[in-house]
């Protein structure tokens, strides 16, 4: 099992949405983003990608693929049974490969996220009080 949080994007369209998401420290980049399917691209109301969207080649265990950012496109927060993050305003992925929502590194740090134990899931936001430990959402397919 891995991480995975259940967030609330907002698109800058006013669009909102529940899902969990993937925390993945191996999905680096310079800047806050998260990867979304194609199909909740559309629920968002981001595809078609508007002007300031462009293409950019990601490296992938399959090997190089091309996905389209959408720069400060979403709000995202994460949403647990006793409290929310503070919301982060991020750019967007838009897969047309990945069935899942991928939180990247810089990403993840910017929410607050601390991973205590991948493989079992455990995790905690790092302004927890010492011991919480909380647990990894089911994994959500768009």
């Amino acid at each position: 099992m891995a991480v995975r949080v259940r967030v609330r994007l907002r698109s800058s369209g006013s669009v909102e949405v529940l899902t969990s998401a993937l925390v993945n420290t191996g999905f680096e980049t310079e800047r806050p983003q998260v990867l979304i399917p194609l199909n909740l691209a559309r629920v968002l109301k981001l595809w078609p990608p508007t002007g300031d969207a462009y293409i950019v080649e990601l490296g992938t265990a399959g090997g190089p693929i091309r996905e389209y950012v959408i720069p400060n496109s979403v709000e995202i927060t994460v949403i647990t049974s006793d409290r929310e993050s503070r919301a982060v305003t991020c750019d967007v992925i838009v897969s047309h490969i990945e069935e899942e929502v991928i939180i990247n590194d810089k990403l993840s740090e910017e929410l607050g996220i601390v991973i205590l134990a991948a493989g079992s899931g455990r995790w905690r936001f790092a302004d927890d009080p010492e011991g919480t430990v909380r647990r990894s959402e089911a994994p959500q397919y768009w």
